[in-house]
């Protein structure tokens, strides 16, 4: 199974694409961000990323898509522009693979660490770690991304055991 994982931003959308075996082992395929110019306005930029998204699930197919729900922080002006993003990869991943899945910051966090408040050192160390990758992926929002993709393939194997 291929699980793309998302990480969602306007001027940097990290993502991650993963290769989950029947036996549950997963092996990173590709990761990396697509990149809006912020001297564009909104709506190109929204565009740019749906384009930047398309490639992405066209050159992977991937049977399943996880995504980072939105965490608004104290700057609501930066939240809503995230939230814009988000809106364009919910749409354009639901559309081209249907079988879309939405994880929290604190569900990533405790299904790869086991504590729902690990910083974003340790949480790319474990990525790394988990996926048996000489460094840390970079920019962050791959790893990002990649952990997003990791805490789907863990839960989706959960919910299979017990026919959910």
């Amino acid at each position: 199974m291929i699980i793309l994982g998302i990480d969602p931003g306007l001027a940097t959308l990290g993502y991650g694409i993963l290769d989950k075996d029947k036996g549950g082992n997963v092996r990173p395929l590709d990761y990396g961000v697509v990149l809006t110019p912020k001297e564009e306005n909104l709506p190109v930029r929204l565009a740019m990323l749906e384009e930047g998204i398309a490639k992405i699930l066209d050159k992977f197919t991937p049977d399943e898509v996880a995504v980072e729900e939105l965490f608004f922080s104290k700057n609501v002006t930066t939240g809503i522009a995230v939230a814009h993003a988000r809106g364009v990869a919910l749409l354009t991943c639901v559309k081209r693979c249907g079988r879309l899945f939405e994880y929290t910051p604190m569900q990533i966090k405790q299904a790869l660490t086991g504590y729902g408040k690990a910083d974003k050192r340790q949480m790319q160390q474990v990525t790394a770690s988990l996926l048996k990758l000489k460094s840390i992926p970079r920019p962050d929002d791959a790893a990002d991304a990649l952990a997003v993709a990791l805490c789907h393939s863990y839960t989706s194997r959960l919910s299979s055991l017990f026919g959910i």
